[in-house]
């Protein structure tokens, strides 16, 4: 297991260089944003990675 500030590093950095809060994120998959900082604890899987990163892209454009 990870240090909180360790895990999943690459998508709270991406999304703050962004200026995309977390809570849009987790309101465009469809959960709480309490439920999506509980899910960044734990490293994820390169997929759901992916559909992060792709949702923070989505919402940059926006």
């Amino acid at each position: 297991m990870c240090r909180k500030d360790i895990c999943n590093r690459d998508i709270r950095e991406y999304a703050k260089n962004h200026n995309i809060p977390l809570w849009k994120i987790a309101s465009k998959l469809g959960i709480n944003d309490g439920n999506l900082s509980r899910k960044l604890r734990t490293e994820l899987p390169a997929e759901k990675k992916a559909e992060i990163l792709g949702i923070i892209d989505d919402l940059a454009t926006e």
